[in-house]
């Protein structure tokens, strides 16, 4: 009889274990990203997956780079001036469980603090004609954690646009795999509404007939606010945009 209950407890006992190793295993984590994706890390067969949805195509608006391949630079300033910005651009692929893309070609342009584009103008659109100038465009290849870094000026803004960044990506084939947009975060201690305020710094227009990323054409749609980057920083030491971008490669 005590043989009997020895042998019980024993296998009681690897069972009481067993049960919650058997449990754990099938735990699931979930981590939601700064874009507002999710990512799932499934622990059954000891390996990691991940899920996102491909960031949202946009318009290459009325001023693309005209021949981007001559712009490879991460210093996109040339003349211009205002408060500094630093630019930080993570692409990942859809298709390999969102990892980091390297290798992938990264084209990214915007205005001045003026709220003007450089290989443009001479016309109702942009009177001020800087056609033969090349200012806030460049070019630069991702690295193995996915990233390219631009070093630029806070952007201004212009009638019916909120404040914004272009950005185009091909693969290393120069294969187009995306064109999108950038949107800035705008709550009232925001860096937009800072920088805009700026007059030291030559930002003249204010928020006076400014339009939100919710009145914007193009944002209107980004309902969940997956192309609105993270902007930290000060005027006096500058700022730094954050944005990962989801493309199928």
């Amino acid at each position: 009889m005590e043989q009997s209950r020895k042998k019980f407890l024993k296998h009681f006992l690897i069972g009481a274990t067993t049960v919650p190793l058997i449990m754990e295993a099938c735990k699931k984590d979930t981590i939601t990203t700064t874009d507002g994706t999710t990512t799932t890390t499934t622990t059954t067969t000891g390996t990691t997956t991940g899920s996102c949805t491909v960031t949202p195509s946009e318009t290459a608006g009325p001023f693309p780079t005209i021949t981007p391949s001559s712009l490879v630079r991460s210093d996109i300033r040339l003349d211009r001036t205002g408060v500094a910005l630093t630019i930080k651009i993570t692409i990942t692929n859809k298709n390999s469980s969102c990892a980091a893309l390297s290798g992938a070609l990264v084209d990214i342009w915007h205005c001045d603090k003026d709220g003007l584009y450089s290989e443009y103008g001479g016309t109702s659109m942009q009177t001020t004609d800087y056609t033969a100038v090349h200012f806030l465009r460049g070019r630069q290849t991702t690295d193995t954690n996915g990233l390219v870094t631009f070093t630029s000026i806070f952007p201004g803004w212009y009638q019916s646009r909120a404040t914004h960044i272009h950005v185009h990506i091909y693969n290393a084939a120069g294969t187009s795999l995306l064109v999108t947009q950038i949107a800035f975060p705008e709550a009232s201690d925001s860096a937009v509404v800072t920088v805009n305020a700026s007059t030291a710094n030559g930002y003249t227009k204010g928020m006076t007939g400014y339009t939100y990323n919710a009145a914007d054409s193009v944002f209107t749609d980004d309902t969940t606010g997956a192309e609105i980057a993270t902007v930290t920083g000060s005027i006096a030491a500058g700022y730094v945009l954050a944005k990962t971008i989801n493309v199928a490669a």
